[in-house]
């Protein structure tokens, strides 16, 4: 197995190292949410880091981030890389793991004397988690055409600003924001190196497998009414309260995924943000927001789970974002599977679906040939502060990157 050099490895340290003080959240984990001051303060790191390597950087009118080695215009791009955003009290690893390999890789290239004979790119998508406005994959969605640039500009945060607000707030012009075709028509190859988010990879026994397909899932949103009025002078009968619904609606959720156990056991809903207007202790709520997650291996079940709790509840959702079951490529992921198969050739070789959501699936439904490589996560955690990766872990993640690059990118040594 080929292991990053002591160079590499020591850079490892170096940039986890820069990255671990920025967007800490004082309740635990990070919150580094869109075109707030701990992202942009990331983007810095990542335009630095970027230029201290000799690599051109570019945003690009979705407000992705490409740091490159070659001339972009060749095409036939090789691409990597990932987002570096968070959810509320996110773990340290989703998202940022695939930047940093992939700024490594670069290094560990060069380290090699390997010359690419095509054009490699490290990029960190924008807004991947949709922590602040609701919509995930924003940035890869905007720069495939699959979110139109006026709805994104719309969207609002909880506290009312709108993104088109942010993006002027940060420097930027929201009349730029849009879509990039031939940026997207450059991309020969996308590899999404990700920290495993569950944990099949700990009963497998591998540091790190090839991502086969993403589940189908969504999100919806449900708007509960009621009359506000006061909790210490109201009858019980006399009152209108969302708070009932919104109960029924969690409950209806749990019971809908596990309806489908027996034939799809991946199928899994989620109540797991909730907004109460007005939010007072003594105040029965005049109404309630309620943000639903909806996964499963087929997308009739996804649909079938959100018809089942809309009736339940009564109430007809909003769908904010939809993302159809993806299957990555099946060449390109057939090519990394050998070039892991070379590195280990007793290991077993695992194909991992997944049902979390990432740009590689935005860019594979777009026509790029995309796929992931998965690094193990002894703790099954995601989406959490107790997410992890062993740093043994990491750096043989760094090492199948850099080779699956070197098997696309260059025909060998300089």
């Amino acid at each position: 197995m080929n292991l990053p050099s002591e160079p590499t490895r020591r850079g490892f340290d170096h940039l986890w190292t820069t990255l671990a003080a920025i967007g800490r959240d004082p309740a635990g984990g990070y919150r580094r949410f869109a075109y707030t001051p701990a992202e942009l303060e990331l983007r810095e790191w990542f335009v630095a880091e970027a230029r201290a390597r000799h690599l051109d950087v570019h945003e690009d009118r979705a407000g992705n981030l490409w740091a490159w080695w070659g001339d972009p215009d060749a095409g036939d791009a090789v691409v990597t890389g990932s987002h570096l955003d968070s959810v509320p009290q996110g773990g340290a690893f989703d998202g940022p793991l695939g930047v940093v390999s992939g700024l490594l890789a670069v290094d560990e290239l060069r380290e090699r004397g390997v010359r690419p004979l095509r054009p490699i790119a490290v990029v960190a998508f924008a807004d991947e988690e949709g922590g602040r406005f609701g919509v995930a994959c924003m940035g890869s969605r905007l720069l495939t055409s699959q979110l139109a640039p006026e709805r994104a500009l719309a969207l609002r945060d909880d506290d009312g600003v709108t993104l088109a607000e942010a993006l002027t707030a940060s420097g930027r012009d929201p009349h730029d924001l849009g879509p990039e075709p031939a940026l997207v028509a450059s991309i020969g190859a996308f590899v999404e190196l990700h920290v495993e988010q569950g944990r099949r990879l700990i009963d497998v026994g591998v540091p790190v497998a090839v991502g086969s397909s993403i589940l189908p899932h969504g999100r919806w949103r449900f708007d509960l009414h009621g009359q506000p009025n006061h909790a210490g002078t109201t009858r019980l009968g006399d009152r209108d309260d969302p708070m009932l619904a919104q109960a029924r609606l969690v409950l209806a959720a749990r019971a809908a995924a596990e309806a489908h156990e027996p034939d799809d056991p991946d199928a899994v809903a989620t109540v797991g943000r909730v907004r109460v207007e007005p939010n007072g202790v003594n105040a029965i709520p005049s109404q309630v927001a309620a943000w639903l997650d909806a996964r499963a291996e087929q997308e009739a079940t996804v649909r079938g789970i959100v018809d089942r709790i809309s009736a339940e509840v009564g109430v007809e959702p909003h769908e904010e974002s939809w993302t159809a079951g993806v299957g990555f490529d099946p060449a390109l992921g057939r090519r990394v599977a050998e070039v892991l198969q070379r590195r280990d050739p007793t290991a077993p070789r695992p194909w991992l679906p997944t049902g979390a959501g990432h740009d590689a699936g935005i860019l594979a439904t777009a026509g790029v040939p995309a796929t992931m490589l998965h690094v193990r996560n002894p703790t099954g955690i995601s989406h959490a502060p107790q997410e992890h990766a062993e740093r043994d872990d990491c750096l043989a993640g760094v090492g199948a990157l850099t080779d699956v690059l070197t098997d696309l990118a260059a025909t060998g040594p300089a």
